[in-house]
């Protein structure tokens, strides 16, 4: 039987592997994260390790790296090093909210899965307390787009209702094996005070996907369409007109939208 560390097999495009190979990068990625001894990390979805190589030389108490590629898992869990933990499961499955103390995240982010991963860790994951991502650019401007523009969209306003999200840098095909046809972009992340964020997550996510999906009708339209007549006082209170469209409002006037809904309908 081969040792796994001797065997590399090619990236998986079921599971949107496109790994990263530049040191330099990684490096750079690491930096976002002010790492100190005594920081609990998590990478998502390490494949053959060039960024868990960076994070496991830089100072820190625990690195727990989860990867669903059974052959990448079993290559970081027959190293045995020290202070590192590998579980070999979808990420998309971990119970974040099972996280104790403060934990430091970072990963590059697979394009086919993460939109749907960011806006489960941004909700479900209070432990949080910095996080660097690599995604897709166009991924990535969504997630840093302000009000007005026309990356803003339904993916913008939930993270950002939970983090501060920044644009770091943009990093080309070149600096992947194999490399992606787009360029991809690295984002770091602060999560918001506490008094700051959602109250009624689940409704915020229902108000939020009510207005996107159909982001170039006005809202007034959209709520009468869905018999939401409360969101049409709450538009009215906001001194906002019917003909107002999702893309216009902010983060806290969508939050103060969802937390109507939630008193509305019990």
């Amino acid at each position: 039987m081969k040792d796994a560390s001797c065997a590399s097999p090619a990236p998986k495009k079921s599971l949107g592997q496109h790994f990263l190979r530049r040191p330099d990068i990684c490096r750079r990625i690491a930096d976002l994260l002010d790492l100190e001894e005594g920081d609990q990390v998590l990478e998502i979805g390490p494949g053959p390790g060039a960024l868990t190589d960076v994070l496991q030389a830089l100072p820190h108490k625990r690195l727990l790296l989860l990867e669903k590629d059974s052959h990448w898992a079993g290559f970081h869990a027959g190293k045995n090093t020290p202070g590192t933990e590998v579980r070999c499961m979808d990420a998309l499955a971990f119970p974040w909210e099972e996280l104790e103390g403060k934990w430091k995240l970072a990963g590059n982010l697979p394009y086919n899965v993460a939109s749907p991963m960011l806006w489960d860790i941004a909700s479900r994951c209070r432990s949080l307390s910095q996080a660097a991502f690599m995604v897709q650019k166009e991924v990535g401007q969504r997630l840093a787009a302000a009000p007005g523009t026309k990356d803003y969209g339904a993916l913008s306003v939930w993270t950002q209702a939970f983090w501060v999200p920044r644009m770091a840098f943009i990093v080309g095909p070149s600096a992947f094996t194999p490399p992606p046809k787009v360029d991809s972009a690295v984002l770091s992340f602060k999560p918001l005070p506490a008094e700051k964020l959602p109250q009624a997550p689940e409704a915020l996510a229902k108000v939020i996907k009510l207005c996107f999906s159909q982001r170039r009708k006005q809202l007034g339209g959209v709520f009468r369409k869905n018999d939401r007549e409360d969101l049409l006082d709450k538009l009215s209170q906001l001194g906002l007109p019917l003909t107002v469209r999702a893309e216009e409002l902010s983060v806290e006037q969508f939050i103060f939208l969802s937390v109507a809904g939630k008193e509305t309908q019990g």
